[in-house]
């Protein structure tokens, strides 16, 4: 199975920017990019964001509010904060080399799990198993053919790495679970283990090992009309300039609701992306 899901991803892998390179900030920005956010939506961003901030230093360099406004289009901006307090670490902590040791990894802001891991295989080629989404699929439907558990998934995961092939088989897995091991309507003719799938072994019967594995069959909640989208629309309008606090809840897309906005603010504030100046709301300057 392992050869057969390499020997397919040599031919049907994803040709993406974050790939061509094995620099450890390169790789972590991708990562953090990549977060709850499509890969069409990362690529433009990406090759933006690298060119300004090439390096830990360039972004410790620059005020917050530059990062944040260099994140724009990605959403979730409370990870471009993140990302400017991990280069701040980086450099202070570092000497502005992005650590390869998971637990140093682990203690970036906005680094977990996944992230640390991925940095490690796909930077230092170090053999631990990458964990998201779509590989957590085909781990449980392909190999493992029953719900697992965040620690079984990454258990197996790790136990399933190649020596000395971390970065291609974890690309890989990737690659499969998301253009071939879909959560709806998987495309099981073109899977390369289709015959040795555990799952398809069952002909697919219910229920889908999927299903409640390390997040693997959770879904995401609605934006429209969520805290999300009022807070994302403010830190669009501010990339632009500064907002009257009386046109907050408007800007939301909550007109007249000030005691909602009021509290979108507070979490805002808290997450050190925006700040208040007089009457006026501004990016943070950090």
């Amino acid at each position: 199975m392992q050869q057969a899901i390499l020997t397919w991803a040599a031919g049907a892998g994803r040709d993406l920017p974050w790939r061509r390179t094995r620099d450890p900030w390169a790789v972590l920005v991708s990562e953090l990019m990549l977060q709850q956010t499509q890969v069409v939506r990362v690529v433009p961003r990406y090759r933006a964001f690298m060119k300004r901030f090439p390096t830990p230093l360039s972004c410790a360099a620059a005020p917050r509010a530059d990062v944040i406004r260099a994140w724009h289009g990605l959403g979730y901006n409370r990870r471009a904060v993140n990302l400017h307090r991990a280069a701040r670490l980086i450099v202070d902590d570092h000497r502005g080399r992005v650590p390869d040791d998971l637990d140093a990894l682990r203690a970036l802001p906005g680094v977990g799990q996944y992230t640390a891991r991925a940095v490690l295989a796909f930077a230092f080629t170090r053999p631990v198993g990458v964990v998201e989404v779509n590989s957590a699929r085909v781990l449980a439907r392909a190999f493992a053919g029953h719900p697992l558990s965040p620690r079984g998934a990454q258990r197996l995961a790790d136990s399933l790495v190649p020596a000395r092939r971390a970065w291609e088989w974890n690309q890989a897995m990737l690659d499969l679970g998301a253009t071939v091991c879909t959560k709806r309507q998987p495309d099981c003719g073109a899977c390369p283990v289709e015959r040795r799938c555990a799952w398809a072994r069952r002909a697919r019967s219910l229920p889908d090992p999927a299903d409640g594995t390390a997040g693997a069959g959770g879904r995401q909640s609605t934006f429209a009309g969520s805290d999300r989208q009022g807070r994302g629309r403010l830190v669009s309008a501010l990339r632009e300039g500064a907002v009257p606090m009386a046109d907050a809840a408007t800007i939301a897309g909550w007109p007249g609701d000030t005691e909602r906005v009021a509290i979108v603010l507070d979490s805002l504030i808290h997450d050190g992306l925006v700040t208040v100046v007089g009457g006026s709301i501004v990016l943070a300057p950090g």
